[in-house]
């Protein structure tokens, strides 16, 4: 694992930034978009945390592990970038922005 950090955003608090791993991100980043559809009603957080597990690198992410808060870090990240949206649906559901 490298010691490369990344900047992540907070979509529900606005400047506050975090650094974390940016392997870890950069894994985690691709497999949520690779997995979210680009429409709505898109998927849950739920739905989301499994959907993405066999995406994962397994070095950074044995047996999924961690997954939960990095899935939950990124999608944060990504809808403070407009790359992703949340639908204003119970529960809540997330897809890809034209483009994203």
């Amino acid at each position: 694992m490298t010691d490369d950090k990344i900047t992540v955003e907070n979509v529900n608090t606005p400047g506050q930034t975090a650094r974390v791993d940016q392997a870890k991100y950069d894994d985690m980043r691709a497999a949520l978009l690779k997995i979210l559809p680009d429409s709505p009603p898109g998927f849950t957080h739920q739905e989301m945390m499994d959907a993405v597990k066999p995406h994962l690198d397994q070095s950074l992410f044995p047996g999924g592990a961690k997954s939960g808060w990095w899935s939950k870090t990124v999608q944060l990240d990504l809808e403070a970038k407009r790359i992703i949206c949340r639908a204003d649906t119970k529960p809540l559901r997330w897809h890809r922005i034209d483009g994203g």
